[in-house]
């Protein structure tokens, strides 16, 4: 607030992560400037429906009645309200007529993650004419911005350190800095491998563990095999979750819980499947039905344990009383990841901890390793890399929010035929716990993880974490020597025993990834490059072996 009223600009760019409270500085923005009469109007342009409304409801408890009904074509609003709320999609459809309302007042226009106003040249364009004459614009968005080949209008950019332009925040609150303030919760990733079996278009079968290297396509085959409702992974993963739901309870009684599914088939199955594991049903917010913002509003009131939801719940719908996710979606781009976890970050009450359970994936465990990473938007790349949102994937979401089946074509006809989940690890602060070989559901290991207190300071966490993996190695440590001689060893599968190598040889990565900072694929490709062999997924015994002696060798190398 000071330094906004320090420098009356006329734009003004906050990034802020996602449940920091951009809302409450806004309207804290607007209630000043209608205060010293240097706005008359306030015009709120906000991504969906439903955050239009959310928008009327917290500025209606500021004292800032807004009119979220409002359209161009509508006109006049009541002499009651002081601004209206709208939607992108809305101005761009008649931005003239939103110019002509800008330019009769003395307007403040608050842009709700302004990010979307570069998705499509249309909505930038509209955007920039409706409200071009505005007194004031403040722009709002949480991290990270996304890369493409379209501008964000009154968004300053500067060349980066490559040249190319960047855009500039006037003021940054990421991640760290709020939960350094208590603004935030911290969160818990819990990670979730497993064997998974599919059968492709072409009749092939194909089998494959969830977190290995793998190529893209097979990941995300591998993906789609793990979410789907038919197979063991994703019920043992909501178990798991509800486990981690009743532990939070204990503590924060009205806790609930949130599945992000990819379709709307896929989220009423995992409804049918909570209902069994909690014994109630779970509330389902699908974004093409008229009552899905009654719904929302509804749960956050009451102390109902679960929700599921498509896509519509990633972005900007405040339920301050999650605390347990399930990140069931094949979305996977940063920006989507972002705002899904920041549905679960808010903080009430001192000491609350977040738990998100995701597909061990490299790039969602490569997320939720870099949660304090910002990043700005970035100009002059068109959207084409696996760290970017997809144009056909944005289309195969818009398909599934409206109900309809993404064709084979694109996603890549496929039969899911079976899966399992293990727990792998837990993702915390940049570091990796329980990682030492993945166990079964329900085991008691996975318990130690799984029953952490939902009341603790991240400092307190951090202990907990450190001390639990401890006690983990102690264990492993004594089992192992108290086994027998391998002359007296059972003889292992082939097939067991190279799982074994390429969960040790995926372990000893993970840590070089932690003490270098080189990413797991590439890592792996080095590995290839000086000990020969096709991918950890499909190599032989003698491979791995070799590939762990090796990377053994570059970490005594690297300690000396």
């Amino acid at each position: 607030m000071k330094q906004y009223f320090d420098d009356h600009p006329r734009d003004f760019l906050a990034v802020a992560t996602p449940g920091a409270g951009k809302t409450t500085f806004a309207l804290s923005v607007a209630a000043e400037l209608l205060g010293r009469r240097l706005v008359d109007r306030i015009t709120v342009v906000a991504p969906t429906e439903h955050l239009k409304l959310q928008w009327a409801e917290a500025a209606a408890r500021a004292g800032i009645p807004i009119d979220p009904t409002y359209s161009a074509g509508k006109g006049k609003t009541s002499g009651d309200f002081v601004g209206v709320a709208v939607t992108y999609a809305g101005v761009a459809v008649n931005p003239l007529a939103m110019r002509i309302r800008t330019e009769r007042f003395k307007t403040l226009v608050i842009l709700d993650e302004v990010h979307h106003a570069g998705d499509a040249l249309s909505w930038g364009e509209g955007i920039r004419e409706a409200f071009e004459p505005a007194s004031r614009r403040l722009a709002l968005t949480g991290t990270p911005f996304r890369s493409d080949i379209n501008p964000i209008p009154f968004v300053s950019y500067a060349p980066g350190d490559d040249g190319v332009p960047r855009s500039v925040a006037d003021y940054t609150y990421g991640y760290a800095h709020a939960l350094a303030d208590h603004v935030v919760r911290p969160v818990l990733f819990m990670a979730y491998s497993g064997e998974m079996q599919w059968r492709t278009r072409a009749g092939d079968e194909i089998a494959a563990r969830l977190g290995e290297p793998l190529t893209k396509d097979l990941t995300n085959q591998a993906l789609r095999t793990a979410l789907d409702p038919g197979g063991a992974w994703i019920p043992s993963v909501l178990a798991a979750a509800d486990k981690r739901l009743s532990e939070v309870r204990r503590h924060v009684p009205d806790a609930g819980g949130l599945v992000i599914a990819t379709d709307q088939d896929s989220a009423r199955a995992y409804a049918k499947i909570l209902r069994g594991i909690s014994g109630e049903p779970a509330t389902v917010v699908l974004s093409d039905e008229k009552a899905a913002s009654k719904r929302i509003s509804e749960f956050s009131g009451n102390d109902r344990r679960w929700m599921v939801a498509v896509r519509m719940v990633s972005e900007g719908v405040d339920v301050p009383r999650l605390a347990v996710g399930v990140y069931a979606t094949t979305t996977s781009t940063p920006l989507f990841f972002a705002q899904a976890v920041g549905r679960f970050v808010r903080a009430r009450n001192r000491g609350e901890t977040a738990s998100v359970f995701l597909p061990s994936v490299p790039n969602l465990l490569g997320f939720a390793s870099e949660m304090e990473v910002e990043r700005d938007h970035v100009l002059g790349r068109k959207v084409k890399d696996e760290g970017d949102i997809f144009a056909a994937e944005d289309q195969l979401m818009a398909e599934a929010n409206a109900g309809d089946a993404a064709s084979d074509d694109l996603l890549g006809s496929f039969e899911a035929m079976g899966s399992e989940a293990r727990f792998d690890r837990v993702l915390y602060d940049g570091g990796e716990f329980g990682h030492a070989g993945e166990v079964h559901v329900g085991s008691e290991e996975e318990m130690d993880f799984l029953g952490i207190p939902g009341l603790l300071e991240p400092d307190q966490v951090r202990e907990l974490l450190h001390s639990r993996q401890s006690e983990r190695a102690k264990k492993q440590k004594a089992a192992s020597a108290a086994k027998p001689e391998p002359d007296t060893v059972a003889q292992v599968s082939a097939h067991e025993q190279l799982a074994v190598l390429r969960r040790e040889l995926n372990g000893l990565v993970a840590a070089w990834y932690h003490r270098t900072g080189q990413a797991h694929g590439i890592t792996h490709a080095a590995l290839r490059k000086e000990c020969g062999g096709p991918a950890a997924a499909v190599a032989t015994a003698e491979q791995l072996h070799a590939r762990i002696d090796r990377i053994r060798d570059w970490a005594t190398r690297k300690t000396s």
